[in-house]
């Protein structure tokens, strides 16, 4: 397997050689030559494993210059019942016959960020270890990437963990679950401004090539590969849960931020896994559900991002949706880099009206969006029928999801958090 640059300016990299980094070289985002295919007997084998075995047979397709044995032993380390309270690692909760939500709050920072960050700290330290190297994690947060982060890389050896938040924007458990840690090798440091102003200067440091080298920087956020890699496999352990059999499809309803989550989900379809519909739910920060509706995409500036009691979403440039479009436009490099070009110097850019935003659907998403007062009704609904709490996130993936479920079509919604964070 190798990775390409979505603007095409990097030669073919194998896994580990892309796993420290954040952006290529040029400035784009990693992406596979092609994602692998099951066949239809192999998603039926997969069907009875269980989550370190599926984690496996996911996993060794992207990382295939790690030796299986290292990796299976990478994976049994990371999810275990200890260290996600629950053998089967992101169980399902069944509200009732055909609507769930998969629990992937049972890490050790009760987000589902803990997924795939427990995984990247063991590949981490497993690659520097390889060559006695050191790296220098520079990341940014919105709420849960930063506490899922310092709680995977603490104590992990040549690692240190520069996080970057926005002052006061985040929640009493977040601020205190990141700032109270007093490991050596973890820095917190908050940023006078949002989300997007600490992602800003991670991308600035991630451009500047010599910095990046001579301080080995390297890259937490969603923007890195592995992260997205290690979320597949939710996706395919969910859809085992809900179907009996493989002729089913299932759609998933995924509270939209910086767009890796669901990125996880599409590449789940192209490598065959019966998705319908992914549903790509925001809160009043709607850029992503604009884009999905019109075909145009205009990042808004910092000042008009608001500041939301779904604080993990309030993002409005939404770093892997680069990896989407790369798909969505033929996996054409030069296509993406005009794209990127016109947002840099216009703000925006539109697809309407062209062949490719006529593709989208083929892709199986929709989108929609939630506000505070929706947030309030759908975590009291699904209190009140079900006597299930659910967190400000998951009910904006809860009421977006509803308003795009089906009849016959099992509909996952994915939870992001547990709600004593918020």
């Amino acid at each position: 397997m190798k990775y390409l640059s979505t603007r095409g300016g990097m030669p073919p990299k194998t896994f580990t050689e892309i796993l420290l980094g954040g952006l290529a070289p040029d400035g784009g985002l990693t992406i596979p030559e092609t994602y692998p295919r099951l066949t239809r007997d192999e998603l039926a084998a997969w069907r009875g494993l269980n989550y370190r075995d599926l984690a496996f047979e996911v996993v060794r397709r992207f990382a295939d210059d790690i030796p299986p044995a290292d990796l299976r032993a990478i994976i049994d380390k990371t999810y275990t019942a200890a260290a996600f309270r629950s053998e089967d690692i992101t169980p399902v909760k069944t509200l009732e016959p055909g609507l769930h939500i998969l629990a992937l709050s049972n890490g050790p920072t009760l987000a589902f960020k803990d997924i795939a960050m427990q995984l990247l700290g063991n590949l981490f330290e497993y690659v520097l270890a390889k060559d006695g190297s050191e790296l220098n994690i520079l990341g940014a947060t919105s709420g849960d990437t930063g506490s899922s982060a310092e709680y995977a890389m603490r104590g992990k050896r040549g690692i240190r963990v520069f996080m970057l938040s926005p002052h006061g924007k985040m929640s009493a458990f977040q601020t205190a679950q990141m700032f109270s840690l007093q490991d050596p090798n973890i820095f917190n440091i908050a940023i006078e401004g949002v989300f997007d102003d600490c992602q800003d200067i991670v991308k600035a440091v991630s451009n500047d090539h010599a910095f990046k080298a001579k301080y080995k920087i390297g890259t937490v956020n969603s923007i890195n590969w592995a992260r997205v890699t290690a979320q597949i496999v939710y996706y395919f352990k969910a859809y085992f849960a809900v179907t009996a059999s493989d002729d089913e499809t299932v759609s998933f309803s995924v509270p939209s931020g910086n767009f890796g989550n669901v990125c996880a989900g599409h590449i789940a379809r192209q490598m065959g896994l019966p998705i319908r519909k992914l549903i790509v739910a925001t809160n009043e920060n709607d850029v992503l559900d604009e884009f999905f509706r019109t075909g145009v995409y205009r990042p808004r500036p910092s000042a008009q991002t608001y500041h939301t009691s779904s604080p993990s979403m309030d993002i409005s440039k939404a770093s892997n949706f680069e990896r989407f479009v790369f798909d969505l436009v033929g996996r054409d490099p030069a296509v993406v880099r005009e794209l990127w070009r016109q947002m840099e110097t216009a703000g925006f850019f539109d697809l309407s009206g062209t062949p490719y935003f006529a593709r989208v659907r083929d892709f199986g998403f929709e989108s929609g969006m939630s506000v505070h007062r929706d947030r309030l009704d759908t975590i009291r609904r699904v209190y009140r029928q079900y006597g299930v709490m659910i967190d400000t996130h998951t009910a904006d993936g809860v009421k977006v999801g509803l308003e795009h479920r089906e009849a016959g079509i099992p509909l996952v919604c994915l939870e992001t958090a547990l709600p004593v964070k918020f």
